[in-house]
């Protein structure tokens, strides 16, 4: 039997570093969803950037390169069977490096791979190029048009449509994977995740609107299986998928899971939805002028159902997500309390 060679991109990132965890753990219970056979597993790591946190195993070949220089792709893909684009900028620095890294990278990487005679490609998208939701009770589907939300969902559409564009049956598939609000335990767990964490603690966290809002998220291991799925499906070829967990949770239900794993009594600090309005128009003058800051575009979104339906990856992928948002909290919190530091 043949080895498969996959190459990961976005290490050490937080879905990039728990990808390299499963695809190197043989004994992992996600292996059950991977493909059959021998593998053979590769990570592309900025140069200089410190490996520590990915596992520190044989079996992980690490090449330095840049998905801005092409230069260093072709190395990266000697070889390679299937590559798995992690890599995205979320909250740049200034908005054009979106377009930088999201669009002219993912394009390299897409013609490094299809240049190397790799088979399957699996891309990481978001939510963002769906946009928001027309109604509560109209759930996001892989059929409805693309309606970009900002600078961010633009960059994700526009590389969403080169990916589709280097599709070729049989020769070079690729797969297109929009996993919603990312949350887990991992040394990628970011500080804003910590932040938020920690508003609820207090007990008094800011709730813009009346938090009946509906949010799809995805546990980073129901997001791993699905990339698993994805990479050895054979039905997957050219198609796009909504990951996320079992069903949408409305943004209340979120802050109160989250305040009974601390046992704490929850008082949120209601803002009118109206001062959401007023961040979103800020946000989108500061992107008009090339400018980014994180809190406006996050405070913009916080009153908006963003809930997709995941209904055809459980159809065409097998796709059955396995951890609730209870016990996905619980786990972070205490990878937070055990690796970063987060008092309980």
């Amino acid at each position: 039997m043949l080895t498969m060679r996959t190459l990961v991109t976005g290490a050490p990132g937080w879905l990039g570093t728990r990808l390299l965890e499963v695809l190197t753990d043989p004994s992992h219970p996600l292996q059950r969803y991977a493909s059959p056979g021998p593998r053979s597993i590769r990570a592309l790591v900025l140069p200089g950037v410190d490996t520590s946190s990915l596992p520190q195993t044989p079996s992980l070949d690490i090449v330095r390169g840049n998905i801005l220089d092409p230069a260093s792709l072709a190395k990266a893909m000697e070889g390679v069977t299937t590559v798995i684009h992690c890599v995205g900028l979320i909250h740049p620095k200034r908005v054009r490096d979106l377009f930088t890294v999201n669009v002219e990278g993912t394009r390299n990487v897409l013609e490094a791979a299809s240049n190397a005679g790799v088979r399957r490609f699996v891309y990481i998208s978001s939510n963002s190029p769906a946009g928001l939701n027309r109604r509560r009770n109209h759930l996001l589907s892989e059929s409805d048009p693309a309606r970009p939300y900002m600078a961010y969902g633009r960059s994700k559409d526009l590389a969403e449509k080169l990916v589709r564009s280097f599709h070729r049956p049989g020769v070079f598939e690729t797969v297109i994977l929009r996993p919603c609000w990312f949350y887990g335990p991992g040394m990628g767990q970011p500080e804003r995740q910590l932040r938020f964490f920690r508003m609820i603690q207090k007990g008094n966290p800011i709730l813009f609107g009346n938090g009946k809002n509906l949010r799809s998220m995805s546990y980073l291991d129901n997001t791993i299986q699905a990339i698993l799925l994805a990479e050895k499906t054979p039905q997957a070829a050219g198609q796009i998928y909504w990951i996320a967990d079992t069903r949408p949770y409305t943004t209340l239900e979120v802050y109160e899971t989250i305040a009974r794993l601390f046992n704490t009594a929850l008082t949120p600090r209601r803002i009118p939805g109206l001062a959401s309005a007023i961040c979103r128009v800020v946000d989108r003058v500061l992107q008009a002028m090339g400018l980014y800051i994180t809190e406006f575009h996050v405070a913009g979104e916080m009153d908006r159902d963003i809930a997709c339906d995941i209904s055809k990856a459980r159809r065409e992928l097998g796709y059955e997500p396995q951890v609730s948002l209870e016990e996905g909290m619980r786990r972070s919190l205490e990878w937070a309390r055990l690796h970063q530091g987060f008092d309980l």
